[in-house]
């Protein structure tokens, strides 16, 4: 997404870590920590001598599985339907899975998302070994191209930080870029500041579904963007503080770019903005038409989702470009709440009608997959 080549504050990198150990500095509602740690890193997991299935491979950092790196663990597990189960620590690498790697279950032992963090550190404009920069998609932290993905109690992040590299003007840090089909993600984080969580398809044509419940997402500029048919239900969106501007806006929560011939786009259900920011400081979202797809219409519907001071609720929304008006593209709302969700300018916060609303839920977005039925 378009870099505003700001610099920010000092803050990601100690709020990561804090909240990666005891002292979480960061709220998520998810099931409380089981015992893990001593002789038992996996929990009721099982270990390598006690394997959950025979395609099942475990992850510690600290050498108590078969692999101390989440990528070794990716490359060994080909085929379909491994499973691989991370130990709690901090995993500073990148990670790819490929097309070819599918209906893979990754599960953060402790069940507890602070407890198992994969981070690393590249922007759009860091320099590649070899010439060139990353770009956005390449900045990734993990990167998950399978169909049929499915994550538990894992923490994605990227802690680049702007205020480290002041001669880097490619300032978007992707934690986790989402390609595949069927992907779902159950009580996970996603950290990051610019183009945090990026919902994307394999190409144009193919209209990818993905699942995220009971997350924590947080960022300024964009951070939850791309053209994935994308459900996120009771998830929690946070923005966060920037003391190097001086004036709203901070940033954007949402930048969908769904494709035009896509029916379906974001839906936000029974979730919860919320902020750092002085109140008003962010825009609940505005519209992404790339470059390479000046055809997409971007799609957005919030409802039924608590917005907090922090976003505008004058003018919630806002464009990109000027030539991609916001108010030509696929916005509304339905019975949200809270001081962001008050409509003082009807026009400029568009809502479903009670018709409209009935297809509005999740299983009108995901048709005839049902991740929220799938148990751990």
């Amino acid at each position: 997404m378009p870099s505003h080549h700001l610099q920010l504050p000092l803050s990601r990198r100690g709020l990561l870590f804090a909240s990666a150990g005891a002292g979480a500095a960061l709220a998520i509602g998810s099931a409380p920590a089981r015992a893990v740690g001593g002789k038992r890193p996996f929990g009721r997991y099982g270990s390598p001598a006690a394997r959950l299935t025979p395609g099942t491979l475990y992850v510690d950092p600290h050498g108590r599985g078969d692999f101390t790196s989440v990528q070794a663990a990716v490359t060994a597990a080909t085929g379909s339907g491994r499973t691989l189960v991370l130990a709690p620590g901090v995993y500073r690498e990148t990670v790819a899975v490929d097309a070819t790697r599918t209906e893979a279950t990754w599960i953060g032992a402790s069940e507890n998302p602070r407890d198992v963090v994969i981070v690393y550190d590249n922007a759009a404009g860091t320099p590649k070994p070899g010439g060139g920069t990353h770009g956005t998609t390449g900045s990734a932290t993990t990167t998950v191209q399978a169909d049929g993905f499915t994550a538990h109690w894992i923490t994605f992040a990227n802690d680049w930080l702007r205020a480290d590299h002041p001669g880097i003007t490619g300032t978007q840090a992707v934690a986790i870029k989402v390609q595949g089909d069927r992907s779902a993600f159950h009580h996970c984080r996603f950290l990051g500041h610019q183009d945090t969580l990026y919902a994307d398809s394999m190409s144009l044509s193919v209209f990818a579904r993905q699942y995220y419940a009971h997350c924590y997402v947080e960022g300024d500029v964009d951070f939850v963007f791309g053209r994935a048919t994308a459900v996120y239900e009771n998830c929690h969106f946070r923005t966060l503080n920037r003391t190097d501007l001086a004036a709203a806006p901070y940033g954007f929560v949402f930048a969908p770019s769904t494709a035009g011939a896509n029916p379906r786009g974001y839906l936000v259900v029974r979730g919860r903005v919320s902020s750092e920011a002085p109140d008003a400081h962010y825009k609940l979202a505005r519209p992404w038409v790339p470059s390479s797809d000046t055809t997409a219409r971007p799609s957005l519907t919030v409802r039924n989702t608590w917005l907090g001071h922090g976003i505008d609720a004058v003018a919630p929304y806002a464009n990109m470009s000027d030539s991609f008006p916001w108010q030509s593209q696929r916005f509304a709302e339905y019975r949200n709440t809270g001081p962001g969700a008050e409509i003082p300018v009807p026009a400029n916060r568009p809502q479903l009608t009670e018709e409209q609303a009935e297809s509005a839920t999740r299983a009108g977005y995901l048709g005839d997959w049902r991740p929220w039925k799938r148990g751990c």
